[in-house]
């Protein structure tokens, strides 16, 4: 049991549930002073949710097996927390068994957000299980990691999660859903970031690998920076206390940035990545009160 909760890297689902959450908020908040207030259903609210966390553990799970089996995941240079597959606590079968059984699982609990979002929900839930698979396979040894974060933890579930309440996008919703994906970036760039050398060893030509140390050291600091920056767009629409909100969350973000580069390298990393999955939650936290307190004070 320890081996399978170790395998789904529970510090990872916060960027599972962040963007469901500002969704969510965001649904709520626009349902209350734009719509009819009530219209808000938590039967698709609690389906986004659990299906973020279980395509989430799926792909933490692909990343174990295809990692071992690519030989990225070698116990002797290894950085990062160790893997389940790697250290021989599951068998290759066996993971791709629960892989098998976690995507279908997945599968059976997005299938009823059809009934509430229509057939397109279909096109956004393969596309999700496509990619959940392509990036750790192929696509994050191209550098393309970034752009799929951005995709498919800020755009996809921000807009999905609010279309299946208001059956609608607004610019809103968009340039949020593109500040959430910069703020979960954050978490890939300090993994990355902390496995610069062995993945150019590797042969993995992660965003950090082709830019270098330094750059990506700023471009962790910028993201968080242009993620709370781009709530100015709750102001325009509003909701001012989301855009107040996330200061304490800037705040973190750059204290973490501080201590990356303080430690530079080596195992240590794994404390900024602690710390960088509590700011997203945190972040997540923020924003969806603000924009809740704003309709508070709306009313």
């Amino acid at each position: 049991m320890k081996a399978w909760v170790l395998a789904a890297r529970p510090k990872t689902l916060s960027g599972a549930a962040v963007p469901v959450m500002i969704g969510l908020s965001l649904a709520w908040t626009d349902a209350e002073i734009h719509y009819v207030p009530g219209t808000f259903n938590w039967v698709p609210a609690l389906l986004c949710l659990l299906f973020a966390f279980i395509m989430q553990i799926d792909a933490n799970f692909v990343n174990d097996f295809v990692d071992y089996a690519k030989g990225t995941d070698d116990n002797a240079t290894r950085l990062g927390p160790k893997r389940a597959c790697a250290q021989g606590w599951v068998s290759i079968d066996r993971m791709k068994r629960v892989i098998a059984a976690t995507t279908c699982l997945a599968c059976l609990v997005g299938l009823p957000l059809v009934w509430y979002g229509g057939l397109e929900m279909i096109i956004v839930g393969v596309l999700c299980v496509i990619f959940c698979f392509l990036y750790t396979t192929h696509l994050s040894y191209m550098g393309w990691g970034d752009v799929l974060v951005l995709v498919f933890f800020g755009l996809v579930p921000v807009c999905a999660t609010y279309y299946l309440q208001l059956h609608t996008v607004t610019l809103e919703v968009l340039i949020a859903s593109i500040a959430c994906g910069l703020v979960i970036d954050a978490l890939l760039l300090v993994n990355n970031f902390r496995d610069r050398d062995t993945d150019l060893t590797a042969g993995k030509r992660t965003l950090v690998v082709r830019i270098g140390a330094q750059p990506a050291l700023w471009l962790y600091l910028g993201v968080g920076i242009a993620a709370f920056l781009m709530g100015i767009v709750f102001l325009c629409n509003g909701h001012w206390m989301a855009m107040v909100t996330p200061l304490p969350y800037l705040a973190l973000h750059f204290f973490t940035y501080l201590k990356m580069k303080k430690i530079w390298a080596g195992r240590e990393l794994n404390r900024c990545l602690g710390e960088t999955a509590r700011n997203i939650f945190i972040y997540g936290l923020l924003v969806s009160a603000g924009l809740l307190l704003s309709c508070f004070f709306f009313r």
